[in-house]
């Protein structure tokens, strides 16, 4: 839920007394003129703790855009005036700042020195600022509220872009931006709707009264330009991540580091091999050490070939493409024990080349210490001097090695770089085994291996693990241990009901983590009904957060009832709703995230260390990073990049603009860009 923010703000009236007590210091009014600014590619941000700023703020460090943060309530934070904005640089007037996100139109109070002086600053520069969340009045270019608007919830309220967001910082999407309401119990959203006054042009409107009125727009007035956003959010709220994008690129002008792309790859664990099943009655899963009373009750779930069929059919249909993380040596094992035959085997064979291929191990052994399972939790296993004992460095090569050795016997295309281990295994595991087996970075290297998948709700960083480097993936709330929908609310109902319902009471013992359901899902409609669409809304939102990441589930979501499937439907159909062609979904390898993820850290590195200069003189654009490290730059269509006698067209097209992680070219020492016009 989203703070509340119903108090008049009205901008304080400039006159051109302060417009001159602020004007470009260390220079003449007629060597200023004459001289093109330098702008530097950095965004200022005035905070004020609330949400809306804070959102905005995340977009710009998630996508690599440089900041200046200043905390409204901070003390000692610096005075904005003049100097503070805008010096001299070789003899050129500079911009320090190339847009200012600001809490609302005039944070700092009626008749304030800093609001004159960002006003003049933005006047002389041509800068832009952007109000974070403010009220519906004629300040920012509105009508009040009851002039044939609306001020208070807006959780389902259906906005739209209107034609001039759709020609303007909003074309990426389709069309529609629905506002969330995830709870009848819980208000998510306030807002204010304002009909437009002269020089206000609206990008996001909804219906209000007898017309419809906005929520997102562009207020032009004395040679400044806001974007003004009348409702509040947080970082995370869908109709948020929509616009994210378009605010960024209307307070750049199109043109700023950073980069982001929305991300979509799912990784399918356990190919070939069969799972274990969840037990109804004895709410555990036989064949796990900790299911009391479930010897002799093993159940397991596998894909048949009908299931891989359906698979292949679900991706041509839907223009997606599934990783399947195979474990060729229990596949083996399988068929030995079925009568020498697999027909799932010989279908995945046949459409091999349909899907991305992932190496998961030969068997999928636990990696990591040697497992004492007499107690539970499960212990690491000590020698007699109290060492802990761990796999061996030969026994983990020969898992990846031997599953590799299958994938070049039977034609399958691999990448021998990419692994993930059985139960992220063989990485530290808390809190029975801190570190990583010392074994596994040494099976790294002997097998070539470069990324190795962990569990991003263990640990979402990136990290070293020998010479490889991690690559995070999501878990989804699709169960292994399920084949059916019914299964599938049985167990969510064992976990997330409180005891007194018959659940396990894990909900009650964890309240920060998790929330205890009401009552029971009907396991006849649950998961259709209430998992499925919470699942979809939990991936959509990793989708458009510039989060690489991949998802992961099991070989069993594909089988017997096919769980997966409409969570994925939902995702997919949801997303190609929200937004138009030229923003389709990056699905990509495990091998591309992780090259994107050590970018990113590289760069925030960079910039953190203040070893990063950027800036654009009139349509060119000059970046300078430290050796080795990649920019991520965006940039308008048409944009070219300097070479060394000619120019190439810079970057790839996606939502509107172009963007890439760039260096400089041969013989140079910075990346040079011409914009169009």
């Amino acid at each position: 839920m989203v703070t509340r923010n119903r108090t008049s703000r009205t901008a304080a009236a400039l006159a051109a007394a302060a417009l001159m007590s602020v004007a470009l210091p260390a220079a003449s009014a007629e060597a200023a003129a004459a001289a093109t600014p330098r702008i530097d590619l950095k965004v200022l941000v005035v905070d004020d703790g609330g949400s809306s700023v804070e959102a905005i703020t995340a977009e710009l460090r998630d996508t690599g855009v440089p900041f200046t943060r200043v905390r409204l309530g901070a003390s000692g934070r610096p005075v904005i005036d003049a100097a503070f904005l805008s010096d001299t640089v070789d003899g050129r007037p500079r911009a320090k700042y190339q847009g200012v996100v600001l809490p609302n139109e005039n944070p700092f109070g009626e008749g304030s020195a800093e609001m004159a002086a960002l006003a003049a600053y933005e006047t002389a520069f041509g800068i832009r600022q952007v109000d974070a969340y403010t009220w519906a009045h004629p300040g920012v270019g509105l009508e009040y509220t009851d002039n044939g608007g609306y001020s208070g919830q807006l959780d389902g309220t259906r906005a739209a872009v209107t034609a001039a967001g759709k020609a303007g910082p909003f074309g990426y999407l389709g069309g529609e931006v629905a506002f969330e309401d995830n709870s009848p119990l819980v208000p998510e959203s306030f807002g204010f709707m304002g009909r437009p006054r002269a020089g206000y042009t609206s990008y996001v409107d909804a219906p209000a009264g007898a017309g419809r009125a906005s929520l997102v727009g562009e207020y032009a007035h004395d040679g400044r330009t806001e974007l003004v956003v009348t409702f509040g959010y947080n970082q995370h709220q869908r109709q948020f991540r929509l616009l994210a994008r378009g605010i960024v690129d209307w307070l750049t002008q199109g043109v700023h580091l950073g980069r982001s792309r929305n991300y979509f790859a799912v990784h399918v664990d356990d190919v070939l091999a069969p799972d274990a099943r969840w037990n109804t009655e004895l709410n555990c899963t036989p064949g796990d050490y900790a299911c009391a009373g479930g010897e002799g009750r093993e159940s397991t779930i596998r894909m048949t070939a009908d299931d891989a069929r359906y698979a292949v059919q679900w991706q041509q249909a839907q223009g997606f493409r599934l990783d399947m993380l195979f474990n060729a040596g229990a596949g083996e094992e399988w068929k030995a024990e079925n009568g020498g035959t697999d027909a799932l085997t010989a279908q995945l064979l046949a459409d091999k080349a349909r899907f991305r291929w992932l190496n998961h191990t030969y068997t999928h052994p636990f990696l990591g210490c040697v497992q004492d399972t007499s107690a539970d939790p499960w212990t690491c296993k000590k020698d007699a001097q109290g060492a802990v004992q761990y796999m061996s460095r030969a026994e983990i090569s020969a898992q990846i090695r031997d599953n590799v050795d299958w994938a070049a016997a039977k034609g399958v295309p691999l990448d021998r770089t990419e692994l993930v281990t059985g139960e992220h295994s063989g990485l530290k595991t808390l809190p029975q085994q801190p570190q990583d087996n010392p074994n596994l970075a040494g099976a790294l290297a002997d097998n070539g291996v470069k990324w190795v998948g962990s569990d991003n709700s263990r640990e979402p960083a990136q990290r070293p693990v020998g010479a490889a480097l991690t690559v995070p993936r999501h878990p989804m709330n699709v169960y292994y241990n399920t084949g059916t929908n019914a299964e599938m609310a049985d167990e969510y109902n064992w976990i997330y009901t409180s005891r007194a319902h018959g659940g396990s009471g894990l909900c009650e013992d964890n309240p920060a983590t998790s929330t205890c359901l009401p009552a029971p899902l009907d396991t006849a409609t649950g998961y259709l009904g209430h998992i499925v669409p919470q699942e979809a809304r939990t991936a959509l939102r990793h989708v458009l957060a510039n989060d690489p990441r991949p998802h992961y589930v099991h070989q069993s979501n594909l089988a017997e009832d096919r769980t997966l499937y409409p969570v994925l439907d939902r995702v997919l159909d949801d997303y190609r709703t929200l937004f138009a062609p030229s923003a389709p979904l990056v699905n990509q390898s495990m091998k591309d995230t992780g090259i994107e993820l050590g970018r990113r850290a590289a760069w925030d590195k960079a910039l953190a260390a203040g070893r990063v200069t950027a800036y654009r003189i009139g349509t060119t654009v000059t970046v300078k990073a430290p050796s080795g490290v990649l920019a991520p730059v965006t940039a308008p269509a048409g944009t070219r990049k300097q070479l060394l006698l000619t120019t190439a067209e810079f970057g790839t097209a996606y939502a509107g603009t172009r963007s890439a992680w760039t260096g400089p070219e041969a013989l140079q020492n910075a990346v040079v860009l011409r914009l169009p016009g």
